[in-house]
């Protein structure tokens, strides 16, 4: 990695840092221009990582640069454990340091969070085209051949 990482927690006053690599993750799902989220939305998701009563979590990894990655994750209940699943739902590392350990060391982080709150797994999804992502996942991780299926409600 070229410049030392850091992974912490987020704070209030990262939301400048935070805000394009947010945008940058969504933009790569196809969530920009005419598909982007709504602003409401990322309100929302913002400030639930400060709400003590939600279970959405964050971090981010910042060099001398700045902030260069983060990672959102939740806690949730599961009809298969007693202790809460840690969903990791959000990884995005700016193009900048791809490939340089950050996702890697982002990923650790929610590994220890986890631990400490009991979880007995971390998991997650990502988009079957998201190859450069997945030699990483298929690095640290297992895939146990689950399938997602999705329904829009309206």
């Amino acid at each position: 990695m070229a410049d030392p990482v850091h992974i912490r927690p987020i704070e209030r006053g990262d939301l400048e840092g935070w805000l394009p690599l947010w945008e940058g993750y969504n933009a790569f799902y196809g969530r920009a221009g005419d598909t982007a989220l709504p602003a409401s939305i990322t309100q929302v998701t913002w400030q639930r990582f400060f709400d003590a009563y939600e279970p959405v979590h964050a971090l981010v990894a910042e060099t001398d640069r700045g902030l260069v990655g983060l990672v959102h994750y939740l806690y949730h209940r599961s009809t298969t454990a007693i202790a809460p699943l840690c969903y990791l739902q959000d990884l995005f590392t700016n193009t900048a340091t791809r490939g340089q350990g950050v996702g890697r060391a982002l990923i650790a982080a929610v590994d220890e969070q986890a631990r400490l709150a009991g979880s007995p797994r971390v998991y997650w999804h990502t988009h079957e085209t998201n190859s450069i992502a997945r030699r990483l996942y298929d690095q640290v991780a297992d895939r146990p051949g689950f399938i997602m299926y999705s329904q829009a409600l309206s």
